[in-house]
């Protein structure tokens, strides 16, 4: 059918309008001396699921569209042209179509054509003869049925059945165009782009570092001369780093409520900007190893939570709970509180939630004298570490008794995608906050990061109706059905989410910190230091 409408016309005729912050006197060059939180195991965006690597790499690549730098918010309405000038559905939304800009170049200089989009689409759908080591996001993709070029400056994306949300996806930092002639186990080391910067240099447990592309094709972009990330994973040591002046950002979503005296005591010049955290820390169980595959003793579990003292202690008494869709009103998506406290196991009332597990457990054969003995699975940063001590200790008033199981970066991902565990505390990574990334990544029957094992025909066919509704409102109906079977599930119940802030000099502009994503606000293209 003949496309029905463009959403965005042909903005890279006017870039600087359409794809940039207005100027106001930026000023060039500087390396911006940013705190890293850890090291990842590879510069590889596709092959990895942590904010370690993304974050980093996300300025050395482009998508065919972006969430727009400067609206904290990630939604649909925030969408921006990026690789792709323009783009359009057909009318029985089935067809994704993209007009590509002209003249863009890969950092080695080869032509980025709509060859590469395909290529990209191609490695995510195991559908080419290079092979990705590891696919996390392949099922966001599933409901993708061919990407074809028309020619070297148009694609489309030809699906199964409408999925509206398909855009928001593509828009993620977890989306990057790839090139067809750089084999992928290239760019786990050495990865090339066509975005504002070109990768330098990672050295592991140290630093990672980006150089500006002089042949950007926005024009007059970056501002920087480059990014130095300097790889700090202890709290103390990174916040002492700042205070000195070391740096002029510190750890992005790093800094937690009690610690924000410290940086007004020590760093009053700091300019810093709390958000919740779309990233909800879990209690994931390994529903494939008894006795966790009991429906009852999960429920226990779930009942056991006291999600207030998650939020007193860790978020330093600001109240952030919600279920497995970020709650309002920074997420788009989540339930507000009245409809939470209707789902088992958010009774606000921990002692008589408890009071039930427990009875729950003496029927299943446990009891003071007879603890369930396991142990909790974690990554080693303190962010992990901290709400899996608190999980631990909760445990034990039902007489579950765990012992920590603490995993260096670099293993917990293969460990995790083994089902090498029994319980874990670990957040859900929420690349985008949408439901189709939430459910088809984490939940879906098959997916690679459905580290739980569940599997649903009822939850999967919700998933799909949500998945093809256009009406946000019908749309957000569904999502909350699916949200009572996930609670009922007791598969990985939400602990709580996060609240932090995020610290940066005075000097440094156009850095906005996204309210919804700690994944998406990271193409640094419109940054400048101010000194």
């Amino acid at each position: 059918m003949v496309v029905v409408r463009w959403v965005a016309l042909l903005c890279g005729l006017a870039v600087a309008l359409c794809g940039t912050a207005p100027a106001v006197a930026q000023k060039s060059g500087g390396i911006l001396r940013i705190q890293h939180f850890d090291s990842p195991a590879s510069m590889s965006i596709l092959e990895e699921s942590t904010r370690a690597a993304e974050e980093a790499m996300m300025p050395v690549f482009n998508g065919l569209v972006v969430f727009d730098q400067h609206i904290a918010q990630n939604s649909l309405k925030s969408i921006k042209p990026d690789l792709a000038d323009s783009w359009a559905w057909d009318e029985d939304g089935k067809e994704l179509i993209f007009k590509l800009h002209p003249g863009v170049k890969w950092h080695d200089g080869k032509p980025f054509t709509s060859a590469d989009v395909k290529c990209t689409w191609d490695l995510l759908m195991g559908l080419s003869n290079d092979k990705l080591r590891v696919n996390p996001r392949k099922f966001w993709y599933e409901n993708v049925e061919a990407v074809v070029p028309n020619g070297d400056l148009e694609v489309s994306f030809k699906l199964k059945r409408p999925q509206p949300a398909l855009l928001a996806l593509l828009a993620s930092g977890w989306a990057p165009i790839y090139p067809c002639h750089v084999p992928a186990r290239d760019m786990r080391q050495h990865p090339v782009g066509t975005g504002p910067f070109k990768f330098l240099e990672f050295k592991p447990n140290e630093y990672i570092k980006v150089r500006r592309n002089p042949d950007y094709w926005k024009p007059g972009h970056p501002y920087l001369d480059g990014i130095d990330f300097t790889i700090m994973r202890e709290v103390g040591p990174r916040n002492l780093a700042f205070f000195a002046g070391n740096f002029d950002v510190g750890s992005p979503y790093g800094v937690t409520p009690p610690q924000l005296a410290d940086f007004k005591a020590q760093a009053p010049q700091a300019v810093c900007t709390t958000t919740g955290v779309n990233v909800p820390r879990t209690m994931l169980i390994n529903i494939q190893k008894p006795p966790f595959d009991n429906p009852e003793l999960r429920r226990a579990m779930s009942l056991a939570i006291d999600r207030g003292a998650f939020s007193t202690i860790l978020n330093g008494g600001l109240r952030s709970v919600g279920a497995t869709m970020m709650p309002p009103p920074d997420g788009v998506w989540g339930m507000p509180d009245d409809v939470l406290k209707t789902l088992p196991g958010y009774d606000p009332d921990a002692a008589k939630s408890r009071a039930e597990a427990r009875k729950i457990m003496e029927k299943l054969g446990y009891g003071p004298d007879k603890p369930l003995v396991t142990k909790i699975s974690t990554r080693d940063i303190p962010s992990w570490r901290d709400p899996a001590v608190l999980l631990n200790s909760q445990l034990k008033e039902i007489y579950i008794n765990t012992e920590l199981d603490i995993v260096d970066t670099t293993q917990w991902y293969p460990k995790i995608m083994r089902k090498d565990f029994t319980i874990g505390a670990v957040p859900i990574e929420a690349g985008v906050d949408d439901p189709d990334q939430m459910f088809y990544e984490n939940f879906y029957t098959g997916s690679a990061r459905n580290y739980a094992g569940y599997s649903d025909p009822e939850f999967d066919k919700l998933v799909d109706r949500q998945s093809v509704e256009p009406d946000p409102d019908k749309r957000k109906q569904i999502v909350w059905d699916i949200e009572r079977k996930l609670a009922d599930a007791a598969i990985r119940p939400v602990l709580f989410y996060p609240i932090s802030a995020s610290c940066m000099q005075p000097y440094v502009k156009g850095l906005t910190i996204m309210t919804n994503s700690i994944y998406n606000g990271w193409r640094f293209e419109d940054v400048w230091l101010d000194k």
